[in-house]
């Protein structure tokens, strides 16, 4: 075999092992980002989750009955008679 021919099957075959190589990196590279993905789209599905669960308490805690419940039971509060209501004008 001539050295031109055969330097060039050499460097076809590094190229080619080298194409190689880059391709099992890119596949495994391509996994490892689909792995975290995967977790990232979970995680953010259990963070709306929980978000909604904590709408749904905020609306529950702020429900106006339920304050003014408190109100009378915690604080003793009551509503003014008519009587004890002042008007004040400026």
């Amino acid at each position: 075999m001539k050295p031109v021919a055969l330097f060039l099957t050499l460097l076809l075959l590094v190229l080619t092992l080298f194409s190689a190589m880059a391709v099992v990196w890119t596949r495994h590279q391509s996994r490892a980002l689909f792995v975290q993905l995967t977790r990232l789209q979970n995680r953010r599905d259990a963070l709306g989750i929980e978000y909604g669960r904590l709408q749904l308490e905020q609306a529950t805690w702020a429900e106006p009955r339920r304050i003014a419940g408190e109100a009378r039971r915690r604080l003793e509060m009551m509503m003014p008679s008519p009587r004890q209501i002042r008007l004040v004008f400026q």
